[in-house]
C-alpha cells in the first residue's frame, strides 16, 4: 500500500503583506494541516517576507517579475505528492484542504479546483461578478479545453502532473495567464475535478479594476494562442474521448529536481 499523500501549499506574493497574513492565518486553522507552506516573494517592497517568515513558511525569492515565474518556482520546490495553490488574497475555510483531498482517493484524479466568491462587494455586485466572471471563466474555458480549467486561487494538483508539464509552461513571460497556461498544458485525458462546492473567498478588488480586467482577458487570449495544437478543440476532443481518463505517466526523476526521489507512481 502506498504511503499517504503529503501536501505543499504554494502562495505567490507581491506587496500583499496584509492579505498574505490573513491567508496564512487561515492555512494555520486547517482541519488537515498542510505539510509545507511555500511563499514565493516576487520582489515585494512591503512586509510580505517578514509576514511569511513569522508564520513559519518556507520563503523563496523569484527575481523574474511575473506570477508565472513565481508560481512555477514554488511548484518546482514543493516536496509534497500533492501541490496546492492559493493567492495571497485567498481565504480558505478551515476544512478546505480536507475536502479537496478527498477527491484524490480516486487515483485517476489529477487535479481539483473550485470557484471563487468575491468579498468586499455589495450583494448585487457580488452576484453579477459571480456570473460574469467566475461562471463565465469555467464555462468558456471548459468548452475550449474539453476539461475544467484550473483556478489559481483555489486548486490542488498531483506533483507528477506538474513535473510532466513544467518544461512546457511559459514561466518567464509576464503577459501569460498562468492559470490558463497550466490548464492548456494538462493532457485532456487527465481527470480534473471542478468541485463547485469548494468555494474560495477572494478579494473583490480585482473585478473593480476595469483596466486590470481588460489586461487579464488579453493575457488569457494570448495564452490560448500560444497553446498551438494543444488548444485545437478537435485535437483535445479526440484525445479526451480516445485516451481518457488516464493517469499521469510517471517519468524518471528530472536531473536537478531537489525532491525527485520522493516521486511515487499514480495507480490506475
Amino acid at each position: 500500500m502506498p504511503p499517504p499523500d503529503t501536501v505543499s501549499v504554494v502562495v505567490p506574493c507581491l506587496d500583499d503583506a496584509d492579505e498574505l497574513r490573513s491567508c496564512l492565518e487561515a492555512l494555520a486553522r486547517q482541519t488537515r494541516a498542510p505539510d509545507e507552506v511555500i511563499v514565493v516573494d516576487n520582489g515585494s517592497a512591503d512586509d510580505s517576507v517578514a509576514v511569511a517568515t513569522r508564520s513559519g513558511a518556507l520563503v523563496l525569492h523569484e527575481p523574474v517579475r511575473a506570477i508565472t515565474a513565481a508560481a512555477a518556482r514554488g511548484y518546482d520546490q514543493a516536496t509534497g505528492t500533492l501541490v496546492a495553490r492559493l493567492d495571497a488574497d485567498s481565504r480558505p475555510d478551515p476544512d478546505w484542504l480536507e475536502r479537496a483531498l478527498r477527491h484524490f482517493d480516486d487515483d485517476l484524479v489529477v487535479a481539483v479546483t473550485g470557484p471563487g466568491e468575491f468579498r468586499g462587494l455589495g450583494r448585487l455586485e457580488r452576484a453579477f461578478w459571480r456570473i460574469a466572471y467566475m461562471r463565465a471563466y469555467f464555462a468558456l474555458m471548459g468548452a475550449a479545453l474539453w476539461q475544467p480549467p484550473l483556478f489559481g486561487s483555489n486548486m490542488v494538483m498531483r506533483r507528477v502532473a506538474w513535473l510532466a508539464v513544467r518544461s512546457r509552461v511559459h514561466r518567464t513571460d509576464p503577459r501569460v495567464h498562468d492559470d490558463v497556461d497550466l490548464s492548456v498544458q494538462f493532457d485532456p485525458a487527465w481527470r480534473v475535478v471542478l468541485d463547485r462546492s469548494l468555494v474560495m473567498s477572494v478579494s473583490g478588488g480585482p473585478v473593480r479594476d476595469l483596466r486590470g480586467l481588460v489586461v487579464r482577458t488579453g493575457k488569457a487570449l494570448r495564452t490560448l494562442a500560444l497553446g498551438g495544437f494543444r488548444i485545437v478543440p478537435v485535437v483535445r476532443a479526440v484525445r479526451r474521448s480516445s485516451a481518457g481518463p488516464r493517469a499521469v505517466p510517471v517519468r524518471r526523476p528530472e536531473v536537478g529536481h531537489p525532491h525527485a526521489d520522493a516521486l511515487r507512481p499514480v495507480r490506475g
